[in-house]
């Protein structure tokens, strides 16, 4: 009688469980198709620049814009100075050294304190983060005219390692922040078993922390190198010639004479380039880094 019973009961569910199993995959093909269509709305002015840059000025210019137009590579060739303009080389360099001496910096200074304020006992310790992320709250422009004083009474103006110390500040409030809650996921018992073992400091961070909270630390660093290279009011305004950076030079392609399209958009894909690729070769350390800790 009882087996009888369940049978019957099972076969009752059956229908309803099959009409929420196709309810379920409508509803992920949905969230699929939105995830697409979100991405395509993301990588289409990143496309139309690709092809715009492979354009002539005529070509570029026309509106509605040509898809159909002979592709050149005029635009590469100006923004490389082939045809005698100024060479993009030497702020290319200046925007590497920059950004990776500040990200570097910045790792080496916010694992302390994040360590300090995530896994040993600091009284107040959400009052100390909120300190950190409060200096982010100060208009950049209101900073802007007393370091400039301060660079030109320093003879720092156009000084490259002004950009990385500059950079480095203020990118360490962000990434003490983001690497607080990465480092609270790990286990206070592995650190203390290393302690146990005679571990110092130094190499608790080195060996046990780092190596744990790698996803989290890339991420962070894949944010302040971003931050870093995009950078331009700083750029703009504490730099000349020898210490020019990428984002500056690229302003330059904005003259009196008018814009030129295909060469701005030639331009800002090469300089875009590092950034892309760093973001794509650590995207799954990225994704994982920035959702660590989000599900216990």
């Amino acid at each position: 009688m009882s087996a009888t019973a369940n049978t019957a009961n099972s076969a009752i569910r059956v229908p309803g469980d099959h009409r929420t199993g196709r309810t379920r995959r409508w509803r992920s093909a949905g969230l699929g198709v939105a995830a697409w269509l979100a991405g395509l709305l993301f990588f289409l002015p990143i496309a139309w620049m690709a092809l715009t840059s492979f354009h002539s000025e005529a070509d570029a210019a026309t509106n509605p814009p040509s898809f159909t137009a002979a592709l050149t590579l005029d635009g590469y060739r100006e923004f490389f100075g082939v045809g005698g303009g100024a060479s993009p080389w030497p702020a290319l360099i200046n925007s590497t050294v920059a950004s990776l001496a500040s990200t570097l910096l910045v790792l080496v200074l916010a694992l302390p304190a994040a360590y300090a304020l995530s896994i040993r006992p600091v009284r107040k310790w959400t009052d100390v983060l909120f300190f950190f992320l409060s200096t982010k709250m100060l208009p950049v422009v209101a900073g802007l005219l007393p370091i400039y004083l301060f660079a030109k009474n320093t003879d720092l103006l156009d000084n490259i390692w002004l950009l990385v110390v500059l950079y480095t500040s203020m990118n360490l409030p962000i990434a003490v922040w983001m690497m607080h809650s990465f480092l609270a996921e790990v286990p206070v018992a592995v650190i203390e078993a290393a302690q146990l073992d005679g571990a110092r400091l130094p190499t608790v961070l080195a060996r046990v922390v780092a190596p744990i909270a790698a996803p989290g630390i890339a991420a962070t660093a894949l944010i302040c190198f971003i931050f870093s290279w995009n950078e331009l009011l700083f750029a703009r305004v504490l730099t000349g010639v020898v210490a020019e950076t990428a984002p500056v030079f690229l302003t330059g392609f904005i003259t009196s004479q008018g814009l030129f399209l295909a060469k701005v958009c030639a331009a800002s894909l090469v300089i875009s380039l590092p950034v892309l690729a760093a973001g794509f070769a650590a995207q799954d350390k990225l994704v994982q880094g920035l959702s660590l800790g989000a599900v216990k």
